[in-house]
């Protein structure tokens, strides 16, 4: 009678070791020189997958820069409950900020907003990216019912303007700024 093996699972595997490389190398790559400079055999040499393993799984450069881009900012969407709703409001900001903030920030939220299909589809990455933020925050929003403003509120009191100084290159988005916008949110729904 022959064994039958289980196959063997490998820690992260090869699918997430391929991952992470070819997302580092997209990220060197913006950073020297915006998601133009993103190349296919660019983003191979410095990863070490074969380029036809990228363009199986990815596409194109575009695809590229927009996976990378909706695991960064879906990254930063994850907001750990604080105890508060200011705390998860401002913990929540601060996350955004962080995953915006330069150049990279700048190439990855531009390659979000390139995605939205702008015939008013609720289909594409783009729209996507947008549902699911708001599935977040109003998860969010449901640990503090009560007074807790509205998705729609905390989209255009916070989400809104950190993607607009991102996209305009406007700056001036420290902790001080955050915190007046999620006060300021607070304020007006109270």
């Amino acid at each position: 009678m022959t064994a039958t093996k289980e196959p063997r699972r490998r820690p992260g595997g090869r699918t997430a070791r391929t991952t992470e490389a070819v997302h580092g190398a997209v990220l060197a790559l913006i950073a020297e020189g915006g998601a133009a400079r993103v190349q296919v055999p660019d983003v191979a040499e410095r990863s070490g997958v074969h380029a036809s393993t990228i363009y199986r799984r990815w596409g194109s450069p575009v695809s590229l820069v927009l996976d990378v881009a909706l695991d960064r900012l879906g990254a930063a969407a994850e907001v750990p409950a604080t105890g508060s709703l200011r705390g998860d409001l401002l913990a929540y900001a601060r996350r955004t900020r962080a995953a915006t903030e330069g150049p990279e920030g700048f190439a990855l939220l531009h390659a979000v907003v390139s995605a939205c299909d702008l015939t008013g589809k609720s289909e594409g990455a783009g729209m996507r990216h947008l549902h699911r933020r708001g599935t977040e925050i109003q998860a969010m929003l449901d640990r503090h019912p009560g007074d807790a403003p509205t998705l729609e509120d905390v989209l255009d009191g916070v989400l809104a303007p950190v993607y607009l100084r991102v996209l305009f290159n406007a700056g001036g988005m420290d902790d001080a700024y955050v915190e007046k916008l999620v006060d300021r949110l607070l304020l007006a729904g109270g």
